[in-house]
């Protein structure tokens, strides 16, 4: 079988590679340019992760090529990824590039190639149940990535490979080792990819200009200057700038107020403004095509509302409108963030998500 490995340059999808080499397939590694731009301190990332690519290919013996999709990006993902954070929301942009860029763009160039399947080192499982694909948690649930594929639909995943499904990250660097791939131990990436390392506010900043204004208390106390409200978010501690006064608590941003250029803000981490029982949501999308239930009926399933989130009981009905979701909690869930993605699971199989309102 032939099968292209998109490659990122970090040890997950190198032994993605290795394993899928070993188990005699016709592996073709395939590097991903999303993002063009060079980091604070003028280093283009992309080219040090294609080098650590080339390294990794050579050791496992297969060919492997680069493809640029940064136009893609920006008009697919970054385009959306900014239109959020103008609306005062908080957009999670590695769930949309999974469904845009990694699994279409890339797996169109791998048609090109003549390839069967596109694998790539999610940490997940598949399951095929004789009518469709189910999308599973890994094995180590502590990596687990179903968060970021739950908009993947049957034609995607009818195509996909992920050969990590039941290793864990432990195991994983260990076989990286005893291989002496060169990424065994690089770091893992964290945060947006397309920022890295660099200032997330000063990043935003170049594209979104600091609009400042007041942050106030509930009952309009002004209580300081922020810089610009998109630049903060739901439950957000640190960066406020806010001293003492009051009780003498800590300060959190509890709201938005986008039309009159306001961060809202009380004290303490157990605001009651910060906790909800119920949320809506929409753009909902289905690994099945279709919700588990027929509209206003109760659907009763674990959810996550943040990657790496202990799984919270709630229950969800599908409103009359598109991709509508009325979503209810067991327990009160704090800081609930519009724009952010809510995946529901029942037991270990992904349902699908939508984007929280």
């Amino acid at each position: 079988m032939r099968i292209v490995v998109g490659m990122s340059g970090g040890v997950d999808s190198s032994v993605a590679a290795l394993l899928l080499k070993r188990a005699g397939h016709d592996v073709i590694g395939v590097f991903m340019n999303n993002w063009d731009e060079k980091d604070d301190g003028g280093v283009c990332t992309a080219q040090r992760d294609f080098a650590d690519v080339r390294s990794v290919c050579d050791v496992i013996g297969i060919p492997y090529y680069a493809v640029n999709f940064a136009q893609e990006y920006r008009e697919r993902v970054f385009a959306h990824f900014l239109s959020e954070y103008r609306r005062g929301r908080t957009p999670n942009p590695d769930v949309l590039c999974n469904r845009e860029i990694k699994f279409d763009a890339l797996l169109k160039f791998a048609d090109k190639l003549g390839a069967d399947k596109l694998a790539t080192g999610h940490f997940a499982r598949l399951d095929f149940d004789g009518n469709a694909y189910r999308l599973m948690k890994s094995a180590d649930e502590s990596k687990d990535q179903t968060y970021f594929l739950y908009m993947l639909n049957q034609s995607a995943l009818s195509r996909a490979m992920f050969p990590l499904a039941g290793l864990t990250k432990a195991r994983i660097r260990d076989i990286a080792h005893n291989a002496n791939l060169p990424t065994s131990e690089k770091r893992d990436s964290t945060g947006i990819c397309f920022i890295g390392e660099r200032d997330f506010r000063k990043f935003l900043q170049s594209y979104l200009p600091a609009q400042p204004g007041d942050i106030v208390t509930p009952d309009g106390k002004n209580v300081g200057r922020h810089d610009g409200v998109i630049f903060y978010t739901l439950g957000q501690r640190r960066g406020l700038g806010i001293g003492g006064g009051g009780t003498g608590r800590r300060w959190f941003v509890v709201g938005k107020d986008i039309g009159n250029n306001r961060l809202i803000v009380e004290q303490g981490e157990d605001s009651e403004k910060l906790y909800t029982l119920s949320a809506r949501a929409n753009e909902a999308t289905w690994i099945a095509g279709e919700p588990p239930v027929s509209s206003g009926v109760r659907f009763c399933c674990k959810a996550r509302f943040r990657h790496r989130q202990p799984l919270q009981s709630v229950a969800f009905s599908v409103g009359n409108e598109p991709g509508e979701l009325f979503i209810e909690f067991e327990e009160k869930q704090r800081a609930v963030t519009p724009g952010q993605a809510v995946v529901f699971y029942d037991e270990d199989v992904c349902l699908g998500g939508g984007t929280v309102l």
